[in-house]
């Protein structure tokens, strides 16, 4: 029977010098080896050439190295990017890479499919398959660097967790890739250019806030009512919006970030002055800002944008409260990148 081998980069820095000490080498081998894994994010041993063939045998014979590989690379007309991502056991995620004049952001997935069930959302119609590990969520990263640099000629600048699925519900992997994207032995990146972005799930918040995590938060709102955030977002029955602010209230006391909202109108859903009043009322407990984000369909025609009047609206009550708003048009929405449209149709 075949030894199903170990993928390397799940052990830590000092599980790989204990190996080399074990076999009979030196510990220093197993820093090397972890600096070829993160820092240069080597797809094989072979590529370690600092090492000696017998060692990268040794290794070859003892581990694999999961590497993802981009199966198909789409260009927007707008200079999005949307990578179709083949993992090691042949399921697909994707991310996307989003350029303006002085930034480039990476939305990255953190599930194969979803755990929620969000109406609104291509991604939650494919079951969740599985989480994803921290180096798959780590080296979807490093493609989009990779293609930033290529492409636009600078280096990746931000990172949002808002692609396929829901980052709280695959927490430790979501937080140990994070780690290694902001260490000087990973990426480097800093904390600050980090988004995780939730649907909402209360006791997760709380864990972020307790372990005093230094990147942002957003959350996907689209309703400060319960019955109409529940009509759209079923899981809301479970975590309703009393929860999720005692959550976030608990949140800000304990990082001091401010929140984001990602929030969504629709016509005929939420375009009612009930609901920006309600909004209103839900921002006003913590310092926060809301994203008006364009809808951008999904073929079905269930739901609708809203009227420009509509979002006018918005903006106007939001700004007259002393909210932050800011509307954002989507990018990549020719290529099925842009929010809500990820569902692996290539």
């Amino acid at each position: 029977m075949e030894i199903k081998k170990k993928d390397i980069r799940a052990l830590t820095k000092e599980q790989l010098r204990a190996f080399f000490a074990d076999h009979g080498d030196k510990a220093f081998r197993g820093n090397q080896v972890y600096e070829w894994l993160w820092q240069k994010s080597a797809h094989s041993f072979d590529a370690m050439t600092n090492i000696s063939k017998e060692t990268r045998s040794m290794l070859e014979e003892n581990f694999v190295i999961n590497h993802i590989k981009v199966d198909q690379m789409q260009r927007s007309s707008d200079g999005t990017i949307k990578n179709a991502v083949r993992l090691h056991d042949d399921l697909v995620v994707e991310s996307v890479l989003i350029p303006t004049d002085t930034r480039t952001t990476a939305c990255v997935s953190s599930q194969v499919g979803c755990s929620l069930d969000c109406r609104f959302c291509a991604t939650s119609r494919l079951k969740r398959m599985r989480n994803l590990n921290p180096d798959e969520i780590y080296d979807q990263v490093v493609a989009i660097d990779n293609e930033s640099r290529l492409y636009f000629d600078r280096p990746l600048s931000n990172i949002v967790f808002m692609g396929m699925g829901e980052p709280l519900m695959n927490y430790n992997n979501v937080l140990k890739a994070i780690d290694k994207i902001t260490s000087p032995e990973g990426l480097g990146m800093s904390p600050k250019r980090i988004i995780v972005s939730t649907s909402g799930v209360p006791k997760m918040i709380k864990k972020m806030a307790d372990e005093e995590v230094k990147f942002g938060l957003a959350v996907s709102l689209h309703s400060a009512i319960d019955e109409v955030r529940t009509s759209i977002m079923p899981f809301n029955a479970t975590f309703p919006l009393k929860d999720l602010r005692e959550s976030l209230e608990y949140w800000y006391n304990k990082t001091k970030n401010r929140i984001t909202y990602e929030y969504v109108v629709w016509e005929g859903i939420n375009d009612t002055k009930d609901a920006v009043e309600a909004l209103v009322k839900f921002c006003k407990f913590a310092p926060s800002k809301v994203n008006l984000i364009e809808y951008n369909p999904i073929d079905d025609g269930e739901f609708q944008q809203a009227s420009n009047a509509a979002i006018a609206m918005y903006k106007n009550t939001l700004e007259r409260n002393g909210i932050t708003v800011t509307v954002r048009r989507s990018r990549g929405k020719d290529i099925d990148a842009a929010c809500g449209q990820l569902a692996n149709k290539s």
